[in-house]
């Protein structure tokens, strides 16, 4: 998957430096898809900043006499082993997800940036270096590679932001490494060393743009993979400890009531699957309109 994204995005450089724009175009062209993955992901923003305004009832509110309710009027995707109600639960468990989804790929990003411009400019043997050991990072799935970094670490929600996110700075170096290559020869480039430029100068103003604006399109897309990743590491218990609401932690709790409540798991799995649809849609329609594509 990282080699077919990779290819798709090394191409000529867009945006600075006399290079071709994102050539985005009036809203009015979005595909009703699009508009609901954009309403969902506003809800989703407005759910993790205030999720007061949307959520009827305390999400810590425990009574255990109204548990294993089904959906109803009153408590629309009915109550927990613990009475508390689900809905309340998932709303508030939108922060908690969407962070760690923002902060791990932000830390993946950035690291990755810099080994990818440090491979991509430095000498050839610094290059085969970094090169290498990305390559030996590569060779684990990313949820292998975050389990291993979590258990040298230690659980929580710290440890799981770095976990995912280191597992995420292979990609994106090669991504960055790649882009720098095809940059770093291109006219305006050679121009700015020409008109004497230094050397730091030609970085920030030039290389650094060019190629880490498809990068950072992409890792759009890749948001919705890290909280996948997350998710499935509160599942096997590595997240937030309980009560907390996370989305992952509330499918572990619930598989051991699939019997008698299975809305438990099935309201928290579908919010995970919408999310990661509608931002992976944006995401993939961002890097539709930079390469010029029509809708």
């Amino acid at each position: 998957m990282s080699q077919a994204i990779e290819t798709v995005i090394v191409g000529p450089a867009t945006g600075v430096g006399g290079s071709r724009p994102l050539g985005f175009v009036g809203l009015g062209h979005l595909r009703p898809g699009l508009w609901a993955a954009g309403l969902f992901v506003v809800l989703l923003v407005i759910a993790s900043t205030v999720p007061q305004m949307l959520a009827p009832y305390d999400p810590l509110d425990a009574t255990a006499r109204l548990a294993f309710q089904q959906p109803n009027a009153i408590h629309w995707l009915g109550t927990d082993e613990n009475g508390r109600d689900v809905l309340s639960r998932l709303i508030y468990g939108v922060r908690s997800s969407l962070f760690m989804g923002l902060a791990a790929t932000a830390l993946g990003l950035a690291w990755g940036t810099l080994l990818g411009l440090i491979s991509g400019l430095g000498p050839r043997w610094l290059d085969a270096v970094i090169m290498r050991g990305i390559d030996v990072l590569l060779a684990f799935p990313d949820l292998l590679l975050a389990l291993v970094i979590i258990t040298f670490f230690g659980q929580g929600t710290a440890n799981l932001i770095l976990a995912v996110g280191i597992a995420g700075v292979p990609r994106y170096a090669r991504l960055v490494r790649a882009q720098t290559l095809n940059v770093r020869n291109a006219g305006y480039v050679e121009a700015a060393v020409t008109l004497g430029q230094s050397q730091l100068a030609v970085v920030l103003r030039h290389v650094l743009p060019n190629a880490f604006k498809p990068v950072l399109i992409l890792a759009t897309i890749g948001i919705g993979g890290t909280i996948t990743a997350g998710a499935a590491l509160s599942f096997l218990g590595f997240g937030a400890p309980p009560p907390a609401p996370e989305w992952g932690a509330m499918m572990a709790i619930g598989r051991s009531f699939l019997a008698n409540a299975p809305w438990l798991v099935a309201w928290p799995a579908l919010s995970i699957t919408l999310t990661v649809v509608s931002i992976s849609a944006i995401g993939r329609e961002l890097l539709r309109r930079s390469e010029g594509k029509p809708l």
